[in-house]
């Protein structure tokens, strides 16, 4: 087979525009009569039970479900088979959600078929730790490419904030809550430090005045 395809990995924090560059190249795909394929994990349950694919500035469009035991190399078989010709793109939102062994399924599908993946997803989590699907990616794409994004002071953005409903910065739980903007900010790694220094404070004060008020009472 001559057909030359590439593994790519696009990351970026929250709000980085990451879904909607997918969006884009799926139209630009559709005008040309090229054929594409748009997927993304199951766990995004932020659309309910609507299989699509859709961006914070309000564009969507259908895609198919990537479930936890999805075999991505024979799904991209069966869609073959199905359509009758190699499908020249897969587009893969929420990349982040993916198993190692997915990752490894796609590079199958890009080696065996000359099919191009573009994975566009996050990097690390609320705790700046890598997710599973982002670390194979890291390690295995071809291309890796970061959508860059901006801080309220300026510097590139690389934390994903997990935040309560007081806006404080969460440092505990699960690694995977889905949510928007009512639960995650994107900031940079001064400022998501300067903010846990603040709430660190915030807490011992009350300790110590605890303290020293019950010090003065014996």
């Amino acid at each position: 087979m001559n057909r030359k395809g590439k593994l790519y990995f696009r990351y970026g924090t929250m709000g980085s525009a990451k879904t909607a560059l997918l969006l884009t190249m799926a139209y630009n795909f559709e005008e040309r009569k090229m054929q594409y394929a748009c997927l993304k994990p199951f766990i995004d349950t932020r659309e309910g039970t609507r299989c699509v694919i859709r961006s914070r500035i309000g564009i969507e469009r259908d895609c198919s479900w990537i479930y936890t035991d999805t075999d991505l190399h024979q799904l991209a078989r069966s869609l073959f088979e199905k359509s009758g010709k190699i499908i020249d793109w897969f587009l893969i939102d929420e990349a982040q959600f993916l198993t190692a062994e997915q990752v490894d399924q796609l590079a199958r599908v890009v080696d065996d078929f000359g099919s191009n993946v573009i994975c566009f997803g996050l990097r690390t989590d609320f705790k700046s730790r890598l997710f599973e699907g982002s670390r194979r990616l890291f390690e295995i794409a071809d291309t890796i490419d970061e959508i860059k994004s901006t801080c309220t002071c300026g510097r590139k953005t690389i934390i994903n904030a997990r935040i309560d409903s007081n806006g404080d910065f969460v440092e505990e739980g699960a690694q995977v809550e889905i949510g928007g903007d009512d639960r995650y900010i994107a900031v940079c790694r001064k400022c998501w430090r300067n903010k846990r220094i603040e709430q660190s404070s915030r807490d011992i004060l009350p300790f110590e005045e605890a303290i020293v008020n019950n010090a003065d009472h014996q």
